[in-house]
C-alpha cells in the first residue's frame, strides 16, 4: 500500500523527519518497502497563458507564441502541437535549472527569440506524458509557481500484514504514528462526522444475504455534474498509484484511501426499477460484464448487488460496466456497505479478481466506518459534483454507531 505524507498531513501533524517516520513504522511491525518523492522539484516554472500562436518563419514544425505571465508578455518558440491560444501551461523562465543540468536561457531558435520554455508533464516530473504541453485548468492563476500546484511529496510503499487491516488507510497510518509519538491528531481531520445526518427515505434495500453483508446503505444523489476531478484530488490519487477517472469515481477511491472503507457508485438511471436495490447470492448461470471489461459467471456462493433485472455488481469485489458512472450521468446511487471477509475471499479467489475494495473486505473492515465514510463521500460529492440527496435506504442488523 502507498501512503502520501502530504495526504497524511490532513489527518495528523507529523512531527518527525521521514527517517524517523520510517523507523517508527518499522518498529510497529509495518515494513517500509520503498520511499519515492513526487511533485515538481524544479524552481522557476510558472503558469502562463498563450495569447497568440504563429508559424515560425524559418521552421515548419515550430511555432512562435506570445504568452502572458501576469507580469508581462514573453515570446516562446515551441515545437508542441497540442495547445491553442487561451490555454494555460507551465513556463520555465530563463534561469530555471532542470535535473540533469539543463538550464533555460533566453536565446534565438532558428532566428526567432525565445524567452523561456513551455513544459510537458514529463519534463516537470509529474507524469509520463511528453507528447505535448501540460494543459492546466483555465482558472489557474497566472504567474503562480508550478511547485504550489504540484507540491513535493514523499510516498511510502508499505507492506501491511493481514492481521492489521486497520492500517489500510491514511487515517489508519496516522493513528499508528500518533500512537508511536511522532505525530499528533488534527482536530479538523476528514471524516470525523459520526454520520450523514438525517437523510430522506424512499429507497428500498433488500438484504437477502445478511450473513454475507450485515450492513448495506444506498444514497441517491440527483443533479450531479460528472467531470474531471480538481487537480488536488487527481494529484493525490496519482501519487498512490491510481488513475483518475471522473469526480464521482475519484471520490469513492479518495474515501477508501482516506478511511479504509470501500464504496461504489452506480448510475441510477441505468439500474432496473427505480427506488430499489438488493443484496443476495448469485444464481446459477448469472453473468456480469464488470468494470475491468471481463465477463464473469457468478453462482450461489457469490454475493451480488442486483436490481430487478439481475446482477449489477459483484458485492465487495467489482462493479458492473453497464451501470458505471460516466460523463452523461446525472443521478447516482452511492453504495457504502460492510461485507464479511469469508464471502469476499471466496468469490475473489474463485474468479481470480483482486481489487482495492476486495483487498480490504477480505481482511475485515471496521463496522463503525460505514456511516462515517458515507457522510464523507456525500459531502465531497455535493462539493465537487453538486446535486442533492433525494432518497436513501439501508438494511441489515449489523449497523454500528460511528466512532470519531
Amino acid at each position: 500500500m502507498k501512503v502520501s505524507l502530504e495526504w497524511l498531513g490532513d489527518f495528523a501533524v507529523v512531527e518527525a523527519p521521514v527517517p524517523a517516520v520510517v523507523e517508527a513504522l518499522t518498529m510497529a511491525g509495518v515494513e517500509v518497502e520503498g520511499i519515492a518523492r513526487t511533485g515538481v522539484a524544479v524552481e522557476g516554472v510558472i503558469v502562463c497563458e498563450v495569447k497568440s500562436v504563429a508559424r515560425h518563419p524559418n521552421a515548419d514544425r515550430l511555432t512562435v507564441c506570445e504568452v502572458e505571465t501576469g507580469a508581462g508578455t514573453r515570446r516562446i518558440v515551441c515545437g508542441a502541437k497540442n495547445f491553442k491560444a487561451g490555454d494555460r501551461v507551465p513556463l520555465a523562465v530563463p534561469g530555471t535549472v532542470f535535473p540533469g543540468g539543463l538550464t533555460i536561457k533566453e536565446s534565438k531558435i532558428r532566428g526567432e527569440l525565445s524567452q523561456g520554455m513551455m513544459c510537458s508533464g514529463r519534463e516537470l516530473g509529474v507524469s509520463e506524458d511528453h507528447e505535448g504541453l501540460m494543459i492546466l485548468p483555465a482558472d489557474t492563476p497566472l504567474g503562480r509557481p508550478i511547485q504550489e500546484i504540484f507540491p513535493s511529496d514523499t510516498v511510502l510503499e508499505l507492506e501491511v500484514t493481514p492481521n492489521r487491516p486497520d492500517l489500510l488507510s491514511h487515517e489508519g497510518i496516522a493513528r499508528e504514528l500518533v500512537a508511536c509519538g511522532v505525530a499528533r491528531w488534527r482536530e479538523d481531520r476528514p471524516g470525523r462526522a459520526a454520520g450523514p445526518g438525517t437523510l430522506p427515505g424512499g429507497f428500498t434495500v433488500d438484504a437477502a444475504s445478511e450473513e454475507d453483508c450485515p450492513h448495506y446503505t444506498a444514497t441517491v444523489i440527483e443533479g450531479v455534474r460528472v467531470q474531471d476531478s480538481p487537480e488536488w484530488l487527481k494529484r493525490r490519487l496519482v501519487a498512490v498509484g491510481l488513475r483518475p477517472i471522473n469526480n464521482i469515481v475519484d471520490i469513492t477511491n479518495c474515501v477508501l484511501l482516506e478511511l479504509g472503507q470501500p464504496m461504489h457508485a452506480f448510475d441510477r438511471d441505468k439500474l432496473g426499477p427505480k427506488g430499489r436495490i438488493g443484496v443476495r447470492r448469485g444464481r446459477s448461470g448469472e453473468r456480469l460484464l464488470a468494470l475491468d471489461h471481463n465477463e464473469y459467471e457468478v453462482g450461489p456462493d457469490d454475493v451480488v448487488i442486483a436490481d430487478g433485472a439481475g446482477a449489477v455488481a459483484i458485492g465487495g469485489v467489482i462493479g458492473g460496466e453497464p451501470t458505471a458512472v460516466l460523463g452523461e450521468t446525472v443521478s447516482v446511487v452511492l453504495e457504502v456497505a460492510r461485507f464479511l471477509p469469508a464471502a469476499i475471499r471466496r468469490t475473489g479467489r474463485r474468479l481470480g479478481v483482486s481489487t482495492d475494495s476486495s483487498y480490504r473486505f477480505e481482511r475485515g473492515t471496521d463496522p463503525a466506518l460505514v456511516e462515517r465514510a458515507r457522510a464523507r463521500a456525500i459531502a465531497l460529492i455535493l462539493e465537487l459534483a453538486g446535486g442533492r440527496v433525494t432518497a436513501a435506504g439501508s438494511a441489515g442488523s449489523g449497523a454500528v454507531p460511528a466512532r470519531t
